[in-house]
């Protein structure tokens, strides 16, 4: 026996009829395994023509009761015993494998594996990973297969953690969602064609809200491109404007280079940065070494100027009702914001993407502004005779009234008056601002008091949320009742993702952060956030030492869950610690709502729903079904509790919002 010979074991005689083909695997090669007249035989499984699959074509007699095997895909015949074709095809035949039967054991032989060359793809998963890559979302694909490869070789290293999805959307949505978190990129990886535009809806979604992305997809071989090849379609016009930076890798690219400037753009712009892998190109061999990001980043800290600065103090120390609204832009420094306005004696109201960077227990905390928000914060900013605006965007989902005196402070230069003139622009981090203000803030002699003013109109609040449960109608929950148990019972380090949509709009009227960051689609609004984003957040949990062992908990309702139902499976998969809380009322309720105002007919909103809470469990997670009040507290605790994916299931009034 050769000892350049290894024998792999492949099937048992019994998994294959006489007459039969069947395509098995030795290590990574694929071989079609044929049984006829008695005899076996092991040949390449793919056919020299277009790549069919040889073992999943037939045993065909010829003249003289000759058999061939047949390609399944255009017909193209081989001898199984010498593996050559019958004439006429340009191809001279297909590798043989010697084979033996032993006690009914049928091995393969290959040659031993040679050592694996290291690979363009390589070169590009390692510096991903120097630059800190850690998780990748995504499918696995016939245009990516070389690229995957190098993936999965990183991982095996334990230096990347791969979440195969079951819709590319998903992926997108989870590395925004782990993006926004952390301020760390993830890769999503796609195949060429469908599977790249599948990603689009999330990648928009990490730009306009300002998160790292990279985004990784397959192509199709460079010489077909253009004529229209099979899902050959122009990725970088595709991409083009949701990206910062994209570019096809070619076989003469400064592969590392390249990678390290998606990276660099990606942590630096905090924007989508995308690379196009032609399919060809992905094994090429290379000997380069891969990149890392040392002595490329410097510290992002823009320090206020000290004009600037003490303009601003005199409008601060003047003003007897200052509020500060902080945004998101200021999730870095929270504890320093929080700080200034305890020194100012000032109220903090949050946008909706800030909800949370302040505890709604804390004596400062005013809650949400805006639509989503409450009628503290509202007031506040009514009485308000000066605002101090911090990372905010001023959307018009927010409400800052532009008729007052605004002191705004944003790093981006872009921003600040972006959309109406504004008192005083301060071009500075929010935490460089905060760290020059501390040392001057003086109050007026008169100045009320708006910390006892606070706990008085969260008092007003608390107990009209109360008196809200006796709106029910006997056509489910109230969603006050959901949220104000969530509140109690959710842990104050969880990471909460919420959708779109009536039960977001709740959520942030009702549910009382005690400090828990919340993850939502902001400026793009998009359907289906809640469930994806969960994924990323979990997985941040696992890359971040001070996000291990944290519960992540996604908010949505149906039409939300509906849009990535399947994801769950992906939670499963992968043990994720996830709670999914599910408000059902059969409806798209904000359209009807936003119908209604608008005095048209409600139309096309009803939605027909299977029980989710069923769904879950033979998706192999935990399911729990509630339509009474007293339920409510119980089925969440439950949930909670379980170490992996749970989802319950609220049926709800789409009216009690």
């Amino acid at each position: 026996m050769p000892e350049d010979i290894e024998w792999i074991r492949v099937a048992h005689t019994g998994d294959l009829p006489e007459g039969r083909v069947k395509t098995v695997t030795a290590r990574t090669t694929s071989i079609c395994l044929s049984h006829f007249d008695g005899r076996w035989a092991a040949m390449d499984n793919r056919c020299p023509h277009q790549g069919g699959p040889l073992g999943e074509g037939s045993i065909e007699k010829g003249v003289e009761d000759k058999c061939w095997i047949r390609c399944p895909w255009h017909g193209w015949d081989f001898d199984p015993l010498t593996g050559a074709p019958p004439g006429g095809h340009e191809d001279s035949g297909q590798k043989l494998y010697p084979l033996e039967i032993r006690d009914g054991e049928i091995f393969v032989g290959l040659d031993k594996e040679p050592d694996v060359p290291r690979t363009v793809s390589d070169v590009m998963a390692e510096t991903m990973s120097g630059w800190g890559v850690r998780s990748v979302f995504g499918m696995v694909g016939h245009s990516n297969l070389g690229l995957a490869e190098a993936i999965r070789n990183r991982v095996s290293e334990g230096e990347m953690s791969y979440f195969g999805i079951r819709h590319e959307g998903a992926a997108a949505f989870a590395a925004s969602a782990y993006g926004k978190l952390t301020g760390h990129p993830a890769a999503c990886l796609t195949i060429a064609g469908p599977g790249a535009t599948n990603l689009l809806t999330g990648l928009w979604d990490a730009k306009v809200d300002r998160a790292p992305v990279l985004a990784l997809t397959g192509q199709v071989q460079t010489q077909v491109f253009g004529p229209g090849a099979f899902q050959d379609i122009d990725l970088s016009s595709a991409f083009a404007a949701v990206s910062r930076f994209s570019q096809t890798v070619l076989s003469t690219s400064n592969h590392a280079e390249l990678m390290s400037l998606a990276c660099k753009t990606a942590i630096v712009e905090r924007d989508v940065a995308h690379l196009i892998f032609p399919d060809d190109v992905q094994t090429i061999a290379s000997d380069t070494d891969p990149r890392a990001p040392q002595g490329r980043l410097a510290p992002a800290v823009v320090r206020p100027d000290g004009a600037e600065l003490a303009k601003a103090m005199e409008l601060l120390n003047a003003a007897r009702r200052p509020v500060i609204v902080m945004g998101h832009g200021a999730t870095p420094c929270r504890d320093a914001v929080v700080a200034l306005a305890e020194a100012m004696d000032a109220p903090v109201l949050t946008t909706f993407k800030a909800k949370g960077l302040i505890p709604d227990t804390h004596p400062n905390a005013a809650g949400v502004l805006g639509r989503s928000g409450t009628p503290i914060a509202s007031w506040f900013m009514n009485e308000a005779d000066l605002i101090l605006t911090l990372g905010s965007s001023f959307s018009n989902h927010t409400g800052i009234e532009p008729s007052k005196p605004i002191i705004q402070v944003d790093f981006d230069r872009m921003q600040l008056g972006k959309f109406h003139p504004v008192t005083l622009p301060v071009w500075s981090e929010i935490g460089a601002f905060c760290a020059g203000a501390m040392g001057e803030i003086t109050h007026p002699t008169d100045k009320p008091d708006q910390i006892a003013e606070l706990a008085e109109r969260w008092a007003i609040w608390r107990q009209e949320k109360t008196a809200r449960l006796g709106e029910f109608r006997g056509q489910g929950l109230h969603s006050f009742a959901v949220f104000d148990a969530l509140s109690r019972l959710a842990p104050a380090d969880a990471i909460i993702t919420v959708d779109v949509g009536n039960n977001t709009y709740s959520f942030g009227r009702y549910f009382e952060t005690r400090g828990q960051p919340v993850l939502m689609s902001g400026y793009l609004g998009s359907i289906g956030f809640g469930l994806p984003a969960a994924l990323g957040a979990w997985a941040a949990t696992q890359d971040f030492a001070h996000l291990k062992g944290r519960k992540v908990i996604s908010v949505s309702g149906d039409g939300g869950f509906g849009q990535y139902p399947m994801e769950l499976t992906t939670a499963v998969k992968y043990g994720m610690d996830i709670t999914h809380i599910l408000l059902n009322n059969s409806e798209l309720g904000k359209i009807s709502k936003e119908q209604k105002a608008g005095e048209w007919p409600v139309w096309e909103t009803e939605l027909v729903n299977p029980s989710f809470a069923a769904f879950a469990r033979l998706c192999g997670a935990h399911g729990h079904k509630v339509s009474d009040a007293p339920d409510i507290e119980p089925a969440i605790a439950e949930a909670l509790a379980v170490p992996g994916p749970a989802l319950v299931e609220f049926i709800t009034d789409a009216d009690l919002i």
